[in-house]
């Protein structure tokens, strides 16, 4: 299974809200930017009838195509999907924490916050039933993720590294390269991650 799914915030909110404000978003970063469809379709590697259809709020983008067009326009996927705001401190409330990863099982990804790009860092909340895998081609280069396992077995692996990470114990790994994680056990896997994409 791959990072390929739906957009999706919690049970009983509004899906095509989600997509509308991602739309928006890329639409005015895009604007200010002063470039068009096809120099963002070649800056990102996405295609420009993806493009289209994101800026329609007609797609359902994965987390891999968010991650392209943000590193493409210069900002955070939190940025795109409207976790990161101007003041030195600021809420986001339970209904805005966007669901951006949903398993066929069940489990699901939430970006609960991030700063603004270029150099950002994001904070996501994981679930994973059991079988369920979770992989990504890589991020930019400079990005690490700090992983902390509070239930279940996290099994994560890069092109060189493979580990299991028990419930209470926290990794680090460097992500600029494939990698995955999977569900290993036969519980349900909980864990916290923190992304940090610092340019060169």
């Amino acid at each position: 299974m791959t990072n390929k799914v739906n957009i999706s915030t919690d049970a009983g909110s509004d899906v095509e809200c989600v997509n509308e404000a991602v739309s928006a978003s890329i639409k005015n970063h895009r604007k200010n930017l002063k470039i068009s469809l096809d120099e963002l379709s070649r800056r990102a590697g996405v295609s420009k009838g993806m493009l289209v259809e994101v800026e329609k709020g007609k797609a359902n983008p994965s987390i891999a195509i968010l991650c392209k067009i943000a590193a493409a326009l210069g900002v955070s996927v939190a940025d795109i999907v409207n976790v990161t705001h101007a003041p030195d401190s600021w809420l986001i409330e339970s209904q805005n924490i966007p669901v951006l990863w949903k398993g066929e099982k069940g489990g699901s990804a939430r970006l609960l916050a991030g700063t603004s790009g270029p150099d950002m860092i994001e904070l996501w909340r994981w679930e994973m039933q059991p079988g369920e895998v979770f992989e990504s081609a890589g991020h930019p280069t400079g990005t690490f993720e700090l992983l902390h396992v509070e239930r279940g077995t996290l099994g994560l692996a890069t092109d060189t590294t493979e580990l299991q990470v028990t419930a209470g114990s926290s990794a680090v790994a460097k992500t600029d390269m494939p990698h995955h994680y999977k569900n290993v056990g036969e519980t349900l896997l909980v864990f916290t991650m923190t992304v940090a994409e610092i340019r060169q």
